[in-house]
């Protein structure tokens, strides 16, 4: 069995890799930010180091 620890961002133009536990929930999906699961309303990206997503 594996068990998954990590994963891509749900955003689809973010780079960002996310811990399963401490990721911004959303629909079922996980996030980096409250940015990315909210779809960028503002056009504020997430901020991370070599990231450019801004939804």
């Amino acid at each position: 069995m594996v068990t998954v620890t990590q994963q891509k961002c749900a955003c689809a133009d973010c780079v960002c890799i996310v811990d399963v536990d401490s990721a911004v929930k959303k629909a079922g999906r996980n996030y980096c930010s409250d940015d990315c699961a909210e779809g960028h309303p503002k056009g504020a990206g997430c901020e991370h180091t070599g990231c450019v997503c801004h939804g």
